[in-house]
């Protein structure tokens, strides 16, 4: 490919309002621009290396026997109130009603067409299991896009399905699935660790992501270095405490003016947060809920949704009033009228401070189960030095970037839709069903967030959109045959090669190499080749090498099959821990 010839300019200056290194390379690179908030056009550079991505998960779902298909991204909502998911998914789900007056639904997610796919041509447990995917536009009206790619509205998913006959059949499937995500992301140049996650509005009982550990990550993940137990914070658990020896004291009502906050009791009466309870409200549909939780610990409002299987969101202060909750002095003691859910760190802990539901007084020596009741969890969020559940460990913090995640969804869709196969005694069976989603531009915004300097990108060589950047200084005759040569050399070897022989400076041409950071820059010049060399330079490399010209053409092959093979995806195992360590 000819630059001068490319759709897109790069530019010198950042855009305004992108603050994350990914977005700010990927517009100045031309790669992609913005169309709308979250909503993105790819150039050509970028579809390149979108294509790239494609094709790596293509072929490593074709490698596990999956079945490509394409699905509608506009649904009839029928299928959709069906699975009740019309009426549980918040504005993020875009609904409309078309020209006939029919409900309709913008594609975030295809389990309910895929069960109904299933329906019609899935009869016996013999054809199970099976397993079909698609690479399609998904459009999600995320309320906070950020970083580029890294969280948009409209996006590229390599979504798959599988349909089994019940949950032990699944297991071997599932996991192929996952050793193949394992693969994909290594072939895009980019370890990522497997964690426990939340199963979100997809449902079910078990739910996996796959995370880039980087500190740009908005996802916070707990990892054990004993035992490698991995969890996104928002379903991760720690071990629990011991009460101790301590035995539960009588209550005592202590006056506490103008003491609202946890830090202000803890202070005017002498002792730690942890010797509070705190309380927390939120609003579950129609229902107030009182968490109730250690005065030093978070309520985790994603395992308290799923405790409550609704939606949850912070109880507004006309409800609070409307309950005769007392703000800064609320008590679980003597409270009615509301749901009262204690997490294990309150359960665990004895004579703690407490609100006394009246003004400017607080409770002393507050005990469960003994001064009041309610609905025992774990609803309390895991945090660094924590001790692991699994072994004697303790966790610790990264932030991570999720590039993927699958999903075990059990019956509820099938079984929603009335999607039956007859097992081996001829009785109708729902089929258990498990979706798995990539994010396919989302890679792209993680391999520049992660890979990086301050000239411009560095492309992991298999999700660049050309393997070899040829920088030609000058445009004789002798120049203009010897990176021709070398084109038509490398192109024969199946390397695809990005020429500039645009007419502008070579600082101008070494920039541009440098912000799109292909995997090999080539640089042929007069003075080079009346040393009859030419230079090679590795993006990642410091300094450039000068090889001959009768062996540039295999010297350049060579390279760059040594960059990809540091992205085999049979390489040894990498350990996360390693990375938490600096290594």
């Amino acid at each position: 490919m000819l630059m001068s010839k490319l759709f897109g300019r790069t530019l010198r200056e950042d855009p305004a309002g992108a603050t994350s290194a990914s977005h700010r390379l990927l517009v100045r690179s031309a790669m992609i621009q913005q169309l709308g908030t979250g909503i993105y056009s790819y150039l050509p550079i970028g579809w390149r290396a979108l294509a790239r991505i494609e094709a790596i998960i293509a072929e490593e779902m074709d490698r596990i026997g999956g079945q490509r298909i394409e699905m509608p991204v506009v649904h009839p909502a029928d299928l959709w109130k069906q699975s009740r998911r019309w009426h549980d998914v918040g504005p993020e789900m875009v609904r409309f009603r078309d020209r006939m007056d029919h409900d309709m639904v913008l594609a975030m997610t295809h389990e309910e067409i895929v069960a109904d796919l299933a329906a019609a041509h899935v009869s016996s447990y013999r054809d199970l299991p099976q397993l079909v995917y698609q690479i399609h536009t998904k459009f999600r009206d995320e309320p906070r896009s950020r970083a580029g790619l890294i969280r948009v509205r409209e996006f590229a998913m390599k979504d798959a399905y599988s349909l089994h006959c019940d949950e032990d059949e699944m297991r071997a499937l599932y996991q192929r699935v996952v050793d193949a995500y394992v693969r994909v992301f290594r072939r895009c140049g980019m370890e990522t660790v497997v964690t426990e996650s939340s199963t979100g509005m997809m449902g079910g009982s078990t739910a996996h992501e796959f995370m880039l550990l980087d500190p740009s990550g908005e996802d916070t993940i707990l990892i054990c270095p004993e035992c490698r137990y991995t969890a996104n914070q928002e379903v991760a658990i720690s071990r629990r405490q011991s009460p101790g020896d301590a035995d539960p004291e009588p209550l005592e009502e202590v006056s506490t003016p103008g003491t609202t906050t946890i830090e202000q009791v803890a202070d005017l009466l002498g002792v730690g947060a942890e010797s509070t309870a705190k309380a927390v409200f939120y609003e579950a549909g129609d229902e107030l809920v009182f968490a109730v939780i250690r005065g030093d610990r978070d309520v985790n409002e994603a395992k308290l949704a799923g405790l409550l299987k609704s939606p949850v969101e912070p109880a507004s202060p006309e409800t609070l009033e409307k309950a005769g909750i007392v703000a800064g002095y609320a008590s679980p003691v003597g409270v009615t009228g509301v749901r009262v859910v204690v997490d294990h760190s309150v359960a665990d802990s004895r004579n703690l401070v407490g609100g006394a539901n009246k003004a400017g007084f607080h409770l002393r020596n507050t005990n469960y189960p003994r001064d009041y009741q309610g609905l025992e969890a774990d609803v309390g969020t895991a945090r660094e030095g924590d001790g692991c559940p699994h072994c004697e460990g303790a966790l610790r913090e990264a932030r991570g970037i999720e590039l993927g995640n699958t999903f075990q969804l059990g019956y509820d869709y099938s079984k929603k839709r009335g999607a039956l196969y007859l097992d081996p005694d001829g009785e109708p069976q729902p089929f258990f069903m498990c979706s798995y989603g990539i994010g396919v531009g989302r890679i792209l915004g993680a391999a520049v967030e992660r890979w990086h300097d301050k000239n411009g990108m560095i492309l992991p060589p298999g999700i660049a959109p050309w393997d070899v950047h040829i920088v030609q200084l000058g445009a004789n005759e002798e120049i203009e045959a010897a990176a021709a040569e070398l084109v038509a050399g490398l192109t024969d070897r199946g390397l695809q090669v990005l020429h500039d022989e645009r007419n502008v400076s070579a600082g101008v041409k070494f920039n541009d190499a440098d912000l799109l950071g292909l995997p090999l820059r080539v640089t042929v010049s007069a003075r080079n080749l009346r040393a009859e060399q030419i230079e090679i330079k590795p993006r990642a490399a410091e300094a450039a090498q000068m090889v001959g010209l009768d062996d540039a053409v295999a010297s350049i092959a060579d390279l760059c099959g040594e960059l990809r093979g540091q992205h085999r995806p049979d390489r040894p195992i990498w350990d996360p821990v390693s990375e938490l360590d600096g290594n």
